[in-house]
């Protein structure tokens, strides 16, 4: 053997025997119950970050089950990841000077889609780099075809049954990026900005937003506030910027009389209270920002006879976004003596985009919409059932509040990347015509053959919330009915409401059966001060960079080693050096070995004496330590106690094997003994075993440099003290 082990010189060829032998892809065995994994899907458009790297956890999972003999699937696959990609496509698109509207459609989507492809291929060699036994022949893309019908085949079927329908209410919208998100993915922040207080009649209203009084239908007061109670139902003239309006005072009971002047302007088209509020009383929804995120004046200009006073202010104003506009208006407010105050000190929460930090406006838009409580029903309903447990048990309480509280799911996005919705509408008599993917050549309402399809393209999450299932009907016969439910959902705390509720909901409901029987969630990997990593601060570990230093199994043992389920934890490239060096020991306990089967003129494993033969104290000693670490370890694997299982074979190889059994076993293999050779070699087998899911590279080298009774890999060998033969 060498001297040194270089991780360099084996990680790609072992993977390539691997891979090349077929060892990934299970025999399917209607006797046997299979364990089945779906690895979370990667976005195709981009590098791993550390974060993937937690897919170490399947890994372990997978090499465990398959050397009990259970065939094993972990099925591989990617995220087309639809706004996401779109937004990173647009970058590159602006270094060349260029943006999507330079683009019709199919060419845009043609573009994104070789640029996918371009990068897909990277990122799935980084997952083979990171030794991630995956089953590459089954490995599926979300925008596979056969994923697609499936998808547009459950669309179908929720809009038959009543769950699916489409409405006009108020979305987030991101103005930059040009598309509505779910609430799920409105990233709150806490923001100081001047708070205006303006005349109002008789009246003075504070408000943030001065922009949307030009759209404001209604005055709200407390019913309960004796300042305002006579007010209520009349019908007063407003003076504003623009000329006077006419505003009628609503009670509303969630108005705060401590708020401001205990007063409220009520603005249905951009306000989601607002918009609640409106439909109670009937109020129009008309908006004033447009959904590039500039003021809209074109219904004011538009009208004959207007002050000339007036018409310069709203051209000056129309167009513009509100950041312009807002000094402009106080300006004017100032001018006309209707700013009574300004407070620059209101602190408020500021929903924005959670990928490029612009301030959501909500905004009037018809969507389709899944009407989320009788699909959460049945969700709450499997879990209390346990038909699907949660690792660690605390997370199951979170998914019931999640479900209890979830609103019903915006599907719609404005975007040309994803999965087209298969909706028309007729233009003669405006209903629509959905089908399960085929294109309908007239109406299904009236038979007109004027019908357009909807532009816009599912949530990405509705399409991965039907991963579990899709994919299985996808990929080979058979695989559905034999490896659904799948047996482990594995993935990271942060992402429970988004995908993990979704695919219990969506899953349920159409098949029938939960998508899979655990949750097990991992936690967050910080830095080493315990800081989110971020490229900003400069402390962000690129996973590719440590293996290159120091190995994949020394990266794979670190993310694993001393962090419980659940738990973040903090990575530092120290905790990795030392995964590196306890790479080197076991090494080195090779090497030693190998010395004395050297020394020995042993070749082959059947020149040493049987393991099971006479022994003395000490070989006993050993025999059964390793027994009960093997019992220990079992244990643990089975509960998803990973870290525990990895810190005792961690502590029973290097310092109850090496530091006394090895020490010990010294004078005995200096004066030949071949007994106690034949015990170190069987014990150290068993930990290279147990070890493997952990460090498949070095203990699969390792295991292919010593004799051994088969010359089967170890990734296939059996799990020490199991039934299999």
């Amino acid at each position: 053997m060498d001297k040194n082990f270089v991780p360099k010189t084996v990680e790609e060829t072992v993977y390539k025997t691997w891979e090349s032998g077929g060892y990934f892809t299970p025999v399917i065995d209607p006797g046997k119950k299979p364990f089945s994994v779906l690895l979370p899907p990667p976005n195709a458009n981009a590098d791993l970050h550390v974060g993937h790297a937690m897919y170490v956890i399947e890994d372990i999972m997978i090499r465990f089950h398959r050397m009990k003999g259970d065939p094993t699937l972990w099925l591989p696959g990617a995220d087309h990841a639809g706004f996401e990609t779109q937004y990173v496509y647009e970058k590159h698109l602006a270094k060349q000077g260029k943006s999507r509207f330079d683009f019709d459609r199919e060419t845009l989507y043609r573009d994104i889609w070789n640029f996918v492809h371009e990068n897909r291929g990277k990122m799935e060699n980084q997952l083979r780099r990171l030794g991630f036994s995956l089953d590459w022949s089954r490995n599926i893309f979300t925008l596979n075809p056969n994923v697609i019908k499936t998808v547009y085949a459950s669309f179908k079927q929720l809009s038959d049954e009543g769950l699916v329908y489409r409405d006009s209410r108020l979305v987030n919208y991101c103005t930059k990026d040009g598309t509505g998100f779910s609430d799920l993915e409105v990233l709150y922040v806490e923001r100081n900005d001047p708070m205006y207080y303006m005349k109002y009649g008789p009246f003075t209203i504070a408000t943030a937003r001065p922009e949307t009084k030009f759209r404001d239908t209604a005055l709200a007061v407390n019913p309960k506030d004796k300042r305002y109670k006579k007010y209520i139902g009349q019908t007063l003239q407003i003076m504003g910027l623009l000329g006077p309006v006419s505003m009628t005072v609503i009670p509303d009971a969630e108005v705060d009389p401590e708020f401001g002047t205990g007063i409220m302007k009520v603005t249905p088209a951009h306000d989601p209270h607002d918009f609640e509020l409106g439909k109670k009383f009937n109020l129009p929804v008309t908006p004033i920002i447009d959904f590039r995120g500039k003021m809209d004046f074109s219904w004011f200009l538009n009208q004959p006879d207007i002050d000339p006073k007036y018409r310069e202010r709203a051209e000056k104003y129309h167009g513009k976004k509100v950041a312009v506009v807002r000094p402009l208006m106080v300006e004017d407010l100032k001018a006309d003596g209707l700013l009574v105050k300004i407070d620059e000190a209101y602190s408020h929460r500021v929903g924005t985009c959670w990928k490029c930090g612009t301030v959501i406006e909500p905004l009037p838009l018809e969507q389709w919409y899944v009407k989320v409580e009788p699909l959460a029903k049945k969700a709450i309903e499997a879990i209390k059932k346990k038909k699907v447990t949660f690792v660690p048990k605390r997370f199951e309480k979170t998914a019931k509040q999640w479900l209890t509280n979830f609103h019903d799911w915006n599907i719609s996005r404005q975007n040309v990347w994803g999965i087209r919705i298969p909706a028309w509408k007729c233009t003669a008599c405006a209903s629509w015509t959905i089908t399960d993917g085929s294109v309908p050549s007239s109406c299904y309402s009236c038979g007109s053959d004027a019908i357009i399809q909807d532009t816009d393209t599912f949530d990405t999450w509705f399409s991965s919330g039907q991963w579990p299932f899709a994919t299985l009907k996808a990929t080979k016969q058979g695989d559905f009915d034999y490896f659904y439910p799948t047996s482990v959902m594995e993935t990271g705390y942060d992402i429970l409401p988004w995908w993990v509720c979704r695919m219990l909901m969506l899953g349920i409901h159409l098949t029938g059966k939960v998508p899979f029987e655990t949750v097990y969630l991992h936690g967050l990997v910080r830095d080493g001060k315990g800081q989110k990593m971020s490229k900003s601060k400069g402390n962000v570990i690129n996973p590719l960079e440590m293996i290159d230093k120091y190995g994949a199994d020394a990266l794979r043992m670190a993310l694993v080693f001393g962090t419980g389920a659940g738990n973040d934890q903090s990575l530092a490239e120290d905790k990795i050096r030392g995964m590196r060096n306890f790479s080197n020991k076991l090494w080195n306990i090779a090497r030693f070995l190998s010395l004395y089967l050297d020394k020995f003129g042993i070749s082959e494993f059947n020149q040493l004496p049987p393991y099971a033969g006479n022994r003395r104290k000490h070989d006993d000693q050993m025999t059964s330590a390793v027994t009960e670490l093997t019992k220990k370890v079992t244990k643990h694997m089975e509960k998803y106690q990973f870290s525990d299982a990895a810190n005792a074979i961690y502590e029973f190889a290097w310092h109850t094997f090496a530091d006394q059994y090895i020490e010990q076993s010294k004078p005995l293999l200096e004066a030949g003994d071949k007994q106690t050779l034949a015990t170190l070699i069987n014990v150290f087998y068993a930990i290279l075993t147990l070890l493997h899911p952990f460090m498949p590279f070095i203990t699969e080298e390792i295991w292919s440099k010593l004799p051994k009774a088969s010359e089967d890999p170890l990734i296939i060998s059996s799990w020490p003290g199991s039934k299999q033969s």
